[in-house]
């Protein structure tokens, strides 16, 4: 199935965003990612560009600063430019994963400064806003646009290290309310994804992920942990006509680890 519609993805090059970049290909999406990653791991990724290329779709891929507030409107040029003429982008997904994991209280490590929350606060759960209404000034977006983000149960409970980007997700869910509120008028709905824990190299960069990855199991009654795959099926059936009324809430997609 070909269409004219596009998914924008923000944070594609891996873990859930990349897994929901094959997803929406599949189905006949064209996919805009933008990502910001190294040079020495580029061949990595353009072997995973490759994999969403086979479907045969048009692929858009920028390595660019997403959060940074003065290039994004460069970087939403360009995407207007290369986009074909009477072409739209019908569904956004902000997985950006850029934040301080540090404890708020340690005799031994740094600790948790203002700064810290601000730039978790700013990449995780604002950039979704700045993003959100740039692209509806640019009058890029479709008259049925879904917009989805990925939270966490990080939202309700406290873990070690894990409080900065605690605050981001909370946040993240409330904007997410507030833009299906709001930018209803023109066609918008809005949804948090908050699935289980996932074996991506964000949870890596977590320290004692391994304690984590551990009790996520034991909780699990479906006992194993959720795949980036189990996400960007979720994030497909909430692009569907089928779904187009449900908007403003956070939908679990955890196996039910989260009921124990």
């Amino acid at each position: 199935m070909k269409t004219n519609f596009w998914a924008l993805i923000l944070g594609g090059s891996s873990g859930l965003g990349l897994a929901t970049a094959k997803k929406l290909a599949s189905h006949g999406y064209h996919i805009i990612i933008v990502h910001r990653d190294r040079r020495s791991d580029m061949d990595t990724i353009e072997n995973a560009f490759d994999e969403i290329r086979v479907f045969g779709n048009q692929l858009i891929t920028l390595n660019a600063d997403a959060l940074n507030a003065e290039k994004r409107p460069v970087i939403i040029s360009d995407i207007e430019h290369q986009l074909p003429k009477g072409h739209q982008i019908k569904v956004l997904v902000h997985s950006v994963a850029k934040g301080a994991l540090k404890p708020m209280y340690s005799e031994s490590n740094s600790t948790l400064t203002d700064t810290d929350f601000r730039i978790t606060f700013d990449a995780m759960a604002l950039s979704l806003y700045d993003w959100t209404k740039a692209l509806v000034a640019a009058k890029l977006f479709a008259s049925d646009t879904r917009i989805i983000s990925f939270t966490s149960e990080g939202n309700t409970k406290a873990l070690p290290n894990y409080s900065a980007v605690s605050v981001a997700k909370v946040a993240l869910e409330a904007l997410t309310r507030s833009i299906a509120l709001e930018f209803a008028p023109i066609g918008i709905k809005a949804n948090c994804i908050q699935a289980g824990i996932t074996m991506t190299k964000s949870l890596s960069m977590i320290p004692g992920y391994e304690q984590i990855k551990a009790n996520a199991l034991k909780r699990n009654p479906n006992n194993r942990l959720t795949t980036p795959d189990d996400v960007a099926n979720a994030v497909y059936l909430l692009t569907t006509d089928e779904a187009k009324w449900i908007t403003g809430t956070v939908i679990k997609v955890d196996g039910g680890e989260s009921l124990i």
